[in-house]
C-alpha cells in the first residue's frame, strides 16, 4: 500500500508534495520521494524512511519546477532500498513515474522489457510501468500531443495487470503536464482538485485538504486525467469495467477524513458498526462497556455504543511514538511492545462485561495478545466484534497479507469459525460483519476478494507463487 500525488502549477511545487505526502503518511513509511519537473529538467529527491527523513528541507530548497510527483511507500514485496523508493524517472522523454497498487504479472513484463532491451534497476513494478511507457511514447516519436499519449497509456494498459493508480509527469508538445490513470476496476483510488488554476491529484482527498484545494472528484478507472496549470482536466477513457474500489480502504488503510468514491470514510465506518451492532444483537449477547481497539474503529465502536445504548469508553492509550513497524523476536518482548503501544485503563475492564471492537483480524496474532491482556484487568466478561468479514484469502493487488494458510479465518474446526475462535482468543464470542452488511455499509461495487475470494483480476497459479513467494515478511503495518 502505498501513496501518490500529482500538482501541476506556475509556482514550484516541491514544498506542497512533500505536505501532501506528510497528510498521506499512514500509507507508507518505508520511503518517500518527489520529482519536479522545470522544463525538461527533473529534479528527484527519493530515500528510505519517512518523508522528514527522505526528503529534507534543503534537499526541497533545490527543487525549482513548477509540477511534479510524490510517493510515499509501504512495499509489499522486495527490499526497502532507496533503490525501490518512487519515483522512478529515465532520461528517455524526460518522464517521472509513481505507483500505487501491485501488478499481478510482472514475470511476463520483465521478459517484455528485457526483449525491447530495456534493463531495470530495481525490482519494483513501478519501474516497469515508467519504462512500458517511455518506450511507447519513443516509438511514437514522443509526446507530441495528447492523442500519441493517450495511445502510449492505452498500449501500457493493455500490458499490465493487476490494481494501479499512476502518476506521470512530462512535457506534451512542450507543456508541463501531470497524468494520472488507473486501472480498468479502478481498485486503487485516486482522487483530483484545484485550488485557483493549480491541479492536484493524490491517492485521498486528505491530500487536497492539505493543499488547500477543493475535491472536484474521482479519476475513472480505466481512464487518463490531464493536468495542466491554468486548464480544465482532459479525461480520456482507455476501457470500461465494473468498478470494484478496494473494500480494505474503508475497513483500514484510509485516513477516516478522506473522501472515497464520494463517501467520507468515517461515515463507511460509521455504517458498518451500525450494522455490526444489530448482528451482535441478534445473537443474545449482553455487554456492559464498548471499547475500541485504537485507531481505526473508533468510528464504528461509536455507532455500535449509540444503536446498542451501550457507554463507550476509551479504554487503551495509544503510544504515539511505537513505531507501527515494531518488530519483537520473541513472545516477551512481542507483549511488551504491545504494553509500549497500548497501554490499557484497568477501571474500564475491570468486573465488567466489554466488548471489544476491531477493525478486521488477519493472522489473529495480535488480538490473541489484547485478549489475554484484557483478561488480566479481570473483566467478567470479553466479546468481540469485527467490523469486517473474516479474512479469508491473500490480496495480490497492494494489501500486504499473508499467505492463505496464515489467515486466521482459515483454521475453522467442524464447529465453525466464531466458536474455534473464541476459544482460540480466550474470550466469550467473536461476531464478524457479515459479508451483506459490508456490502450494505460500502456499497456492492468493490473488492471484496480477501473476504469472498472473488478477484477481479484474474491470477494463474505462477502469478500467485511469484507474487506469494515475494512477498515481504509481515513487518507490522497491517492488521494482525
Amino acid at each position: 500500500m502505498c501513496g501518490v500525488v500529482g500538482i501541476a502549477s506556475n509556482t514550484p511545487v516541491a514544498r506542497r508534495l512533500t505536505i501532501a505526502l506528510f497528510a498521506m503518511q499512514h500509507r507508507g513509511q518505508d520511503a518517500a520521494g518527489i520529482a519536479t519537473r522545470d522544463g525538461n529538467q527533473v529534479t528527484l529527491t527519493k530515500a528510505s524512511g519517512t518523508v522528514d527523513q527522505a526528503i529534507p528541507a534543503q534537499a526541497v530548497r533545490t527543487h525549482t519546477g513548477h509540477s511534479g510527483i510524490g510517493h510515499v511507500r509501504y512495499p509489499t514485496h522486495g527490499s526497502n532500498s532507496a533503490a525501490e523508493a518512487h519515483p522512478f524517472i529515465t532520461r528517455m522523454g524526460g518522464i517521472a513515474v509513481a505507483h500505487n497498487g501491485n501488478l499481478t504479472n510482472t514475470d511476463s513484463l520483465l521478459r517484455r522489457v528485457h526483449a525491447l532491451g530495456l534493463m531495470p534497476v530495481s525490482r519494483n513494478d513501478g519501474e516497469l510501468i515508467l519504462l512500458l511507457l517511455a518506450h511507447a511514447l519513443a516509438t511514437r516519436g514522443g509526446a507530441r500531443s495528447d492523442d500519441v499519449v493517450v495511445a502510449a497509456v492505452t498500449e501500457v494498459m493493455q500490458a499490465v495487470q493487476g490494481a494501479y493508480t499512476v502518476v506521470v509527469s512530462l512535457q506534451v508538445a512542450g507543456a508541463d503536464t501531470v497524468l494520472c490513470f488507473r486501472d480498468p476496476h479502478g481498485i486503487r483510488p485516486a482522487v483530483y482538485g484545484r485550488r485557483g488554476q493549480d491541479w492536484a491529484v493524490a491517492s485521498e482527498s486528505v491530500a487536497l485538504d492539505a493543499l488547500g484545494a477543493s475535491l472536484i472528484g474521482d479519476v475513472p478507472g480505466g481512464s487518463i486525467v490531464f493536468l495542466r496549470h491554468g486548464k480544465e482536466p482532459t479525461t480520456y477513457t482507455i476501457t470500461s469495467r465494473t468498478s470494484r474500489a478496494c473494500s480494505f480502504e474503508n475497513v483500514y488503510f484510509a485516513r477516516p477524513d478522506s473522501r472515497i468514491e464520494k463517501l467520507r470514510v468515517t461515515a463507511t465506518r460509521w455504517n458498518m458498526g451500525d450494522i455490526l451492532a444489530q448482528e451482535w444483537l441478534e445473537r443474545g449477547h449482553q455487554a456492559d462497556v464498548i471499547v475500541p481497539i485504537p485507531d481505526t474503529s473508533r468510528p464504528a465502536a461509536q455507532a455500535m455504543s449509540e444503536r446498542l445504548g451501550i457507554p463507550h469508553r476509551e479504554g487503551f492509550i495509544k503510544n504515539r511514538y511505537s513505531k507501527r513497524t515494531f518488530i519483537m523476536p520473541d513472545a516477551t518482548t512481542r507483549d511488551a511492545a504491545l504494553r509500549l503501544k497500548l497501554n490499557p485503563i484497568r477501571e474500564v475492564f475491570e468486573d465488567k462485561r466489554v466488548l471489544l471492537v476491531d477493525d478486521s483480524v488477519v493472522r489473529g496474532s495480535t488480538m490473541r495478545r489484547i485478549a489475554a491482556l484484557v483478561q488480566s484487568l479481570g473483566p467478567k466478561e470479553i466479546h468481540l466484534a469485527v467490523c469486517s468479514p473474516p479474512v479469508k484469502h491473500p490480496c495480490f493487488y497492494g494489501i500486504d497479507m499473508p499467505t492463505q494458510d496464515e489467515l486466521i479465518a482459515n483454521t475453522a474446526g467442524p464447529q465453525g469459525l466464531e466458536s474455534t475462535l473464541r476459544s482460540h482468543f480466550g474470550v466469550d464470542s467473536v461476531t464478524y460483519l457479515s459479508r451483506q452488511g459490508l456490502a450494505t455499509a460500502v456499497g456492492t461495487s468493490l473488492c471484496a476478494a480477501c473476504f469472498d475470494g472473488d478477484y477481479p483480476v484474474l491470477l494463474n497459479d505462477h502469478e500467485r507463487e511469484l507474487i506469494q513467494r515475494n512477498r515481504r515478511p509481515n513487518h507490522g503495518d497491517v492488521p494482525q
